[in-house]
């Protein structure tokens, strides 16, 4: 991601969820990007990318994949969610976000959870910081911190 409003929001919400997680036993948030593939065929892309995300999992750790397959979620659910894996001692979550042709069938088949941000197709920008965002906000929820509002 250059640098940026862009680059400087998402900076700022996975600082404020490191020093927030670490209430609940998060010890680091971090975002990992890749360049997107230059195989000449969408499926190949697909593939390609996500033999790379895949490769940067940790083992025993919890994938949650962002697909528009997936299931709409609420604040609170993502919540829930996040609390679930930390509760069943998954040394990391990883939220993945597919390239522009979306994910391979090999990260759909790895998930522990699959979610989507509504219908719309958003830019990778924009979902990182949503993600970003909804990270902090789930820890807010998980800690008692009044961020989030029913």
């Amino acid at each position: 991601m250059k640098s940026g409003p862009e680059r400087e929001l998402l900076e700022r919400y996975l600082v404020r969820s490191e020093k927030a997680g670490r209430q609940i036993g998060i010890q680091g948030v971090t975002a990992q990007d890749w360049p997107e593939s230059r195989e000449a065929r969408a499926g190949e892309r697909m593939a390609s990318e996500a033999g790379q995300l895949i490769a940067a999992l940790r083992p025993g750790g919890y994938a949650i994949t962002l697909d528009e397959t997936g299931r709409d979620m609420t604040s609170r659910d993502f919540a829930e969610l996040l609390k679930a894996a930390l509760e069943a001692g998954r040394p990391e979550v990883s939220l993945m976000i597919g390239g522009p042709d979306g994910h391979g069938e090999a990260v759909r088949q790895r998930a522990d959870a699959m979610i989507r941000f509504g219908r719309l197709t958003w830019p990778h920008q924009l979902v990182r910081m949503l993600a970003a965002e909804q990270l902090y906000r789930a820890i807010t929820i998980l800690t008692g911190h009044p961020y989030h509002r029913d």
